[in-house]
């Protein structure tokens, strides 16, 4: 789980190399790399508001 998390953050900045990711779409269900990747999206949009009304309060 954690080497799934990892990756797709790796991912999500850009800093992937092309044989990680084949190395991870060979190994893993993909359907766990999407949900993922949405939970981390979710929670950096959550962090990205929660900041923005800290400081303009």
């Amino acid at each position: 789980m954690w080497s799934m998390v990892k990756s797709v953050l790796a991912a999500l900045l850009g800093v992937q190399s092309s044989q990680k990711w084949q190395d991870d779409f060979s190994s893993g269900r993909p359907i766990a790399y999407i949900v993922i990747g949405v939970v981390i999206t979710f929670l950096l949009v959550l962090a990205l508001i929660v900041l923005a009304t800290v400081v303009a309060r």
